[in-house]
């Protein structure tokens, strides 16, 4: 079983790592981007990146199946799975096209509706975080693979009072009224810094971050692996209904607007 290999996070980290070198490779020549059909943008690197990723993960396991914002499977199979990959071949795209460094590679193992392992790679800054049920959240620099993980630094959130400043981190790119509004009513003394991709939660999870609400729609692949790097760090993301969040529980890939946090009495 996938669960039970002890050097399995050093396998997806280094898969995450190629895919990043593959993601690079565009982001420093033009641009090919395309559209999709909920007019979305969509580069050549999301496509080779998936892939790449989907390749490697099925050599990892073939009998795990792979759900990916760029290969969807229909609900009436993949209702059936249990356990099964997630992965964004390239979170941020917008970011990627206005070269910000802000975009990052995702990938998540979910068991029972949850994420048990998570790894986000940033390839143009050369970050990797990662985690995995029970075993702490951590983050180490990289460029190139790893052939061990040991030099890792362990990630641990903010314990913040409401009463203190709280650092809000939102979209770079799906701001909007709602969300500067739920501040205002929340929270007297904040300041407010923008952070494309899945990187919000990593920052959250590091403690440069104190909260992120997200206001708008967001698909089950975007934050999953960030979840889990976020929860095994100390913090907590739920819905605005106050209910955890779940994966492949339904037809529709959409998550339920949420809060993901930091510790604040």
């Amino acid at each position: 079983m996938l669960e039970n290999d002890d050097k399995l996070i050093l396998k997806v980290s280094n898969i995450a790592i190629e895919a990043g070198k593959i993601i690079l490779e565009h982001y420093k020549s033009d641009l090919q981007v395309m559209e999709k059909k909920d007019n979305s943008p969509l580069t050549n690197a999301d496509l080779q990146s998936n892939n790449f990723i989907t390749k490697e993960l099925k050599l990892l396991n073939e009998e795990t199946p792979i759900l990916s914002e760029e290969s969807l499977i229909k609900w009436d199979e993949r209702k059936k799975w249990n356990t099964y990959w997630l992965v964004d071949p390239l979170d941020g795209t917008k970011e990627f096209i206005n070269k910000n460094g802000e975009f990052t590679v995702n990938i998540a193992l979910i068991n029972n509706n949850q994420p048990i392992l998570g790894v986000i790679y940033a390839p143009e800054l050369s970050l990797l975080y990662f985690a995995q049920q029970n075993k702490g959240s951590h983050k180490i620099n990289c460029s190139n693979n790893l052939s061990t993980l040991d030099k890792a630094i362990r990630l641990h959130v903010n314990n913040k009072k409401k009463s203190e400043r709280i650092i809000v981190i939102g979209s770079r790119s799906h701001s909007n009224e709602k969300f500067t509004t739920w501040i205002k009513e929340n929270y007297q003394i904040y300041s407010i810094v923008q952070k494309g991709s899945s990187l919000k939660l990593c920052e959250i999870a590091e403690g440069v971050a104190d909260i992120y609400p997200r206001f708008g729609p967001t698909s089950e692949w975007d934050i999953a692996a960030g979840q889990i790097i976020l929860e095994e760090a100390g913090g907590n993301i739920y819905s605005f209904n106050n209910e955890r969040l779940l994966y492949n529980y339904k037809e529709n890939l959409l998550n339920p607007e949420f809060v993901a946090t930091c510790k604040i009495s």
